[in-house]
């Protein structure tokens, strides 16, 4: 197939060839005595170069032509390679334009978190100015300075997404040292909303970054914290099967709408529960999701609407896939 494009496009020279050699026989035929001599020779010389004069000409115009129309997609290419060349730069435009899409819309994502993050934190802020004018309760200080510290951690985290790689380091993480930080992070929040949290977590070892996977831990935490009532429950577990560890977090809150469920790590989405209930950036769980993704994790969801919501991080166990990375830095820890 490439081979009969190529004769299609060489063609002219193709027919250039056959001109020149029917004129060579048709000139050396009509002479007086149909042999060889200087002044055939010569004649028949000069019609070949006028012949190719007049051929170079048309093509050089055809050339021109082409290079002025080259954006037009109803100009055809005048070889093999011009189509080639032709072919490789509309699939880098067309990956040059998909490139400009996904940057505009991270860009647009990023500003739609900007103002909702805005949004969320002026809420704390003007809760701190009205205290200042009330009677301060240091309870509901330190409730708000959280929010503010929460807020501010997620902002910073989202901006070192896209350059994880430069600030982790993999090595043995104990879930249930993590989780009990976790916890122990939002003690006001349980405290005050009289929720009763169920810790039952062995001594499981992982292979993690220990303060990106607390960061995980403790948007899981928060988000079931913002949707369980008061004198609600939160149990944290794990389990270990013969294919992962699992960490599994568990509240009796208000649930996710079915509808919503495939839809809750995207970047941006707050679903009824965030409109309804309490206003969402939508960010946590995604940004949960994909620091999980970097580290070889990942999380699911499981929910029944108006009874209860289960996380589970899973840390598959036979496609680790920083077993050299974990090692040389329990290295560098016994080292020091």
């Amino acid at each position: 197939m490439r081979f009969l494009r190529f004769l299609k496009y060489e063609r002219p020279y193709l027919l250039l060839c056959g001109a020149c050699f029917l004129l060579t026989a048709a000139v050396f035929s009509i002479g007086p005595h149909n042999t060889w001599d200087r002044e055939n020779f010569l004649y028949a010389l000069m019609l070949i170069l006028l012949m190719m004069a007049g051929f170079l000409l048309h093509r050089y115009l055809g050339m021109v032509q082409a290079i002025r129309r080259m954006d037009d997609e109803d100009t055809g290419p005048l070889s093999l390679e011009a189509e080639a060349c032709r072919e490789a730069l509309r699939l880098q435009r067309i990956s040059h334009i998909r490139s400009l899409n996904q940057i505009q819309d991270k860009q647009k994502e990023t500003y739609d978190f900007i103002v909702s993050w805005f949004h969320e934190i002026k809420t704390p802020i003007a809760v701190l100015r009205l205290m200042q004018q009330t009677e301060i309760s240091p309870a509901s200080l330190e409730e708000e300075l959280s929010r503010i510290e929460h807020y501010v951690d997620q902002a910073l985290y989202h901006a070192r997404l896209d350059s994880f790689n430069k600030d982790y380091e993999i090595v043995n993480c104990n879930l249930r040292q993590l989780a009990k930080e976790a916890v122990k992070h939002h003690s006001k929040t349980f405290i005050s909303k009289k929720i009763t949290v169920r810790l039952e977590v062995d001594d499981t070892t992982v292979q993690s970054d220990s303060k990106w996977l607390l960061f995980i831990l403790n948007q899981l935490v928060s988000n079931s914290l913002k949707y369980t009532p008061a004198q609600g429950l939160i149990s944290i577990t794990s389990r270990v099967t013969p294919q992962e560890k699992l960490l599994v977090i568990r509240d009796s809150g208000v649930g996710i709408d079915r509808r919503d469920l495939p839809r809750i790590f995207e970047r941006g989405f707050t679903g009824t529960n965030g409109r309804t209930f309490v206003k969402s950036t939508g960010m946590g769980l995604y940004l949960a999701q994909e620091l999980s993704k970097k580290l070889g994790h990942y999380i699911t969801c499981e929910s029944a609407a108006g009874s209860f919501s289960e996380f589970t991080v899973h840390f598959p166990k036979n496609h680790d896939p920083f077993p050299g990375i974990v090692q040389q830095n329990n290295k560098k820890t016994q080292g020091l």
